[in-house]
């Protein structure tokens, strides 16, 4: 008997009759022969909600109390799937993070989960009752609810898996697998059979949005076998695996995108040993995280251009914050630009062959399209480039490395 998790997401338990329709997938697991721990998101619309009543009633609100109130979508959603299963005839109860208990830390709203007490759990399990586990959510040491952050169910998830070392960690959504690119702007992508979890890290990290990164890491770092499939269609999804599970590595394996990059860029920085630190550490301090860097030395070597990447929600912060130290850090001119956007080509394949950056350069030269800023990893290349290339750019890469549909 294997033990397996199943989570859904919002969408796939936005209200009654689809919490109906994903009870339909547990009560086929259990009926296999599984030990079934299912982990279930807010309704689709709810958490949103809740945060808007938060902030409408402050701005600088409690953290604790802003988990207290979040923390309820799942809460709802666990108790109505505990009962949906029931009226199906199956054991099932409702279970919240502080009462199995998941602890946290104290870092309300986006708590870092530090283990799980899986005892009590384990043994209903083998009694044979579905636990449904309300995720996103567990407790801290002073025992005050908290919050793992936008995501956080995928994270409570994987966290579940490792610790109930469960054979495998279905995650639901409205998507039926892992695409090679997103097919909503490359018609031509075609879903993966297998990813690795490296791959299905850094698609996550760069705009990917089937799994929360978190999650990924989790995934890696216990080697939880992660499928991702969809709780509309009943046919296999994407399963992410250790890179030994995949016997035919692609050069390339997914092209993601990022519309939430913006771009700044200060002309005429003193080339000279503590800038780059005088610039960077501010913009740490303020917890603004940069990503691509760029640097040009001028023929004097006197002074440099230096361009970097933050998210645009941190922009106006990051123009507001080097503004205030123009005179200290004596540069010429701040340049900030929004309309930009990053691509990226991924793929273990990569660590054995070359050509790939070339290939990437001269596709989009061929169509005409600037790169701005440049940065690599050893099975990822990205760049920087107008967004209003994005289109072009993901079909254009799609066919130059051989991933379109047949």
């Amino acid at each position: 008997m294997a033990r397996l998790v199943l989570k859904f997401g919002g969408t796939s338990v936005a209200n009654i009759e689809r919490i109906r329709n994903a009870a339909v997938h547990v009560k086929r697991a259990v009926e296999a022969g599984h030990e079934v721990a299912v982990v279930v998101s807010a309704m689709s619309g709810v958490t949103n909600q809740l945060v808007a009543w938060v902030n409408e009633i402050s701005k600088f609100y409690d953290p604790r109390e802003y988990d207290a109130v979040v923390a309820t979508g799942e809460q709802v959603t666990s108790g109505l799937m505990a009962l949906t299963l029931q009226e199906m005839g199956l054991k099932a109860r409702s279970w919240q993070g502080w009462q199995i208990p998941l602890r946290t830390d104290a870092t309300h709203s986006k708590a870092r989960i530090e283990g799980i007490d899986t005892d009590v759990l384990s043994a209903a399990l083998a009694a044979g009752e579905v636990a449904v586990v309300a995720g996103f959510q567990g407790v801290a040491e002073d025992a005050r609810v908290t919050t793992l952050g936008r995501g956080g169910s995928d994270t409570s998830a994987v966290a579940l898996a490792a610790a109930l070392k469960a054979v495998r960690c279905d995650i639901y959504t409205d998507v039926d697998g892992v695409y090679t690119c997103d097919p909503r702007i490359v018609p031509k992508a075609r879903k993966l059979d297998k990813i690795t979890y490296e791959e299905m890290l850094e698609m996550a990290s760069l705009g990917a949005k089937v799994l929360q990164t978190r999650s990924v890491e989790l995934a890696m770092n216990h080697r939880v076998r992660v499928q991702v499939l969809s709780s509309f269609e009943d046919k296999p999804g994407t399963l992410v695996v250790d890179e030994e599970e995949i016997v035919e590595k692609q050069v390339v394996s997914g092209i993601a995108y990022s519309r939430d990059e913006a771009k700044v860029t200060l002309t005429k920085v003193a080339d000279r040993p503590g800038v780059a630190a005088a610039i960077f550490g501010p913009l740490a301090d303020a917890a603004i995280n940069v990503d691509m860097i760029v640097q040009n030395i001028s023929d004097d070597r006197k002074a440099t251009d230096l361009t970097f990447t933050v998210g645009k929600a941190d922009l106006d912060r990051c123009v507001k914050l080097l503004g205030e130290q123009k005179a200290s850090l004596g540069y010429a001119e701040l340049k900030p630009d929004p309309n930009v956007v990053k691509v990226s080509v991924i793929g273990v394949g990569m660590r054995s062959h070359a050509g790939v950056a070339l290939a990437m350069f001269r596709t989009l030269a061929e169509k005409g399209i600037n790169i701005q800023v440049i940065s690599t990893s050893e099975i990822k290349i990205s760049v920087l480039i107008g967004a209003e290339y994005l289109e072009l750019a993901l079909r254009a890469l799609h066919t130059a490395y051989g991933l379109d549909a047949a």
